[in-house]
């Protein structure tokens, strides 16, 4: 290309230190967080109640959209102050956990922000999740309300006996008068979302809130098998609003162009089809904050059809969407991609499971006018930690691009966790920054394991080169990642054990062009054991979450291959689904 050596005119460090200097937006100070001297957004919002001050400042800009409901940015702040002040009123109090499970639906932030604007720990949940699961989510969490959709309600009515913390229910959507005087009709409190408009203007709780205190719990799957719940702060929630602009910032810095308008008063509202879950970090701390915070559209989905989010993207001039290597797929083969016009879309990004190089440049030629991005982040990071846009990502496909100048990055020697590799070098990922929240509720162990003098243990193996690309090599952990889903292999191993027939049995990740992997089983039976593929799935289906269940399972005649130290060898056992493709 004719442009190719004039790019970049500046480096990943003058970029970040022009858009850092003082005065400047994205400016950066030093603040003692907890004892550890802590890089920060000088004016990042201090808190989510900013945010969503911020966000009603756009009043008559439309915020929300699902199918036929459609909120403003006044009409939601309006449902969303009457839902806080009926939880002060159940008497929820600062600290208290208020947990939201629910498909995407509008109802959705307006939960969030409710639990948000009178002091609570709001903790989300996985929908995905099966009774037990959210049991284990509502019980952990000592969860006081809890704001579920009618499928999340089927799910935990058996389980409210076994849940003495939690007081009250409230249900959108649900078609039938609840009997138990715990379960409450949303609608009863806020009404129909396309009414919203219409609810009183009631003041903002008069409740202390500030950057270091607790704000979220977003459960993350550990290798023992149990969720671990990810204490977030504020500031954690909020700093990806910076992160996320300056990684555009740094683009145009790159290629030598002025930076655009900054005020999003002054700009074009930027339309986001969200597909990715709210309950995730992605989705909630690098999707729906941002956006409000900017005065953004969020399109919502009921699930994700690609035809129909093509029809999305036509109609509501989508700007953004993505999620995970499976979404962006999906629209660049459909067969129906020609008969929609996808020209709005300027941003295609992803993240979450492994993607192919070969992903950026398909999507480079299907839709030109489209950004492609992705980056590195954990529901320990609130999601973005490095981010990867446009050029910078066509020149290094295979990397998750670099940090946000307040983040820093180590690759340490695995063996002792603290000698620094240079760069270059392959080892174990450790990070720093205001995004990385606090420590694991109720898990003092694993905090401490993972926690260390303000640094997170990521469990990825990776290296950084001599400008601070991050190039993640492989897990350290035992996990894999199904279309963005944290699948860890020991969660499903144990439930396989767990069958009367099973003697051994391991999980390993089988390679897979859009969802990055699946979960295969290899198995090894008792003697006379007689459970085939169809019993061991069906017995992990009606126990774990539907992602987690083995697409295939092959059965070995004898025990499983370990090494010397006792230790099933997993690289081996890929080969075998690898010869039997």
């Amino acid at each position: 290309m004719s442009d190719a050596p004039a790019w970049p005119v500046m480096s990943i460090a003058q970029a970040h230190a022009a858009l850092t200097a003082p005065g400047a937006r994205f400016e950066i100070e030093e603040l003692s967080i907890r004892g550890i001297v802590t890089r920060t957004w000088k004016n990042a919002p201090p808190t989510l109640r900013d945010i969503f001050l911020n966000g009603r400042t756009f009043k008559d800009r439309e915020f929300l959209v699902y199918e036929n409901d459609r909120a403003t940015f006044e009409a939601f702040a309006r449902a969303t102050l009457t839902l806080a002040h009926r939880l002060q009123a159940d008497g929820v109090r600062k600290g208290d956990r208020v947990a939201v499970i629910m498909r995407n639906l509008p109802e959705w932030p307006v939960a969030f922000w409710a639990g948000v604007l009178v002091g609570a720990i709001v903790t989300p949940l996985n929908a995905w999740w099966t009774g037990p699961e959210l049991e284990y989510g509502l019980a952990d969490s000592g969860t006081k309300v809890a704001i579920v959709d009618d499928e999340r309600l089927a799910r935990i009515v058996d389980s409210l006996g076994n849940l003495p913390a939690l007081e009250k229910i409230y249900v959108p959507r649900l078609a039938d008068t609840p009997s138990d005087p715990m379960i409450a009709r949303l609608e009863d409190v806020i009404g129909a979302v396309n009414a919203w408009g219409d609810l009183s203007d009631l003041a903002l709780p008069d409740v202390e809130l500030a950057p270091e205190d607790d704000a979220t719990i977003l459960y993350t799957s550990g290798t023992t098998g149990k969720p671990k719940g990810a204490l977030g702060t504020h500031r954690n929630m909020t700093s990806n609003v910076m992160a996320g602009g300056i990684s555009a910032a740094r683009n145009f810095l790159r290629a030598g162009q002025p930076l655009p308008e900054s005020d999003p008063h002054k700009l074009p509202q930027r339309s986001n089809l969200i597909l990715v879950p709210l309950f995730h970090a992605t989705g909630l701390s690098a999707n729906l904050s941002p956006a409000m915070n900017s005065g953004g559209k969020i399109v919502l989905m009921r699930r994700f059809e690609a035809e129909q989010a093509m029809q999305l993207i036509e109609r509501e001039k989508v700007n953004g969407t993505g999620g995970v290597p499976t979404i962006a797929w999906q629209l660049i083969e459909h067969p129906a991609r020609p008969k929609y016009d996808l020209s709005s879309l300027q941003s295609l990004s992803y993240g979450g499971a492994p993607s192919a190089p070969e992903l950026v440049r398909k999507i480079v030629e299907t839709f030109p006018a489209s950004q492609p991005g992705n980056g590195w982040g954990m529901t320990e990071t609130t999601a973005t930690f490095t981010s990867h846009l446009g050029k910078d990502y066509e020149n290094r496909p295979d990397s998750a691009g670099p940090a946000a100048p307040v983040g820093e990055m180590h690759v340490r020697d695995p063996a002792d966790g603290k000698t620094i590799l240079p760069p270059g070098s392959v080892g174990e990922l450790w990070v720093k920054g205001p995004q990385v929240v606090k420590l694991y509720w109720n898990k003092p162990q694993a905090t401490a394991e993972t926690f260390q003098d303000g640094w997170l243990r990521t469990g990825d193996l990776a290296r950084i080169d001599e400008e601070g690309f991050l190039f993640i090599v492989d897990r350290a952990k035992d996990m894999l990642i199904r279309g963005g889903e944290n699948i860890y292999c020991v969660e499903v191993e144990n439930v396989l054990y767990d069958h009367p027939d099973v003697m051994d049995a391991a999980l390993v990740g089988i390679p897979h062009k859009t969802l990055g992997e699946e979960p295969g089983a290899v198995v090894h039976l008792k003697p006379g054991g007689t459970a085939d593929e169809a019993e061991l799935r069906a017995f992990v289906r009606e126990r774990l979450a539907g992602f987690k269940v083995p697409v295939r399972v092959v059965f070995l005649p004898q025990t499983l291959p370990r090494n010397a130290n006792g230790k099933i060898v997993k690289t081996e056992l890929k080969k075998i689904f690898e010869t039997a493709a």
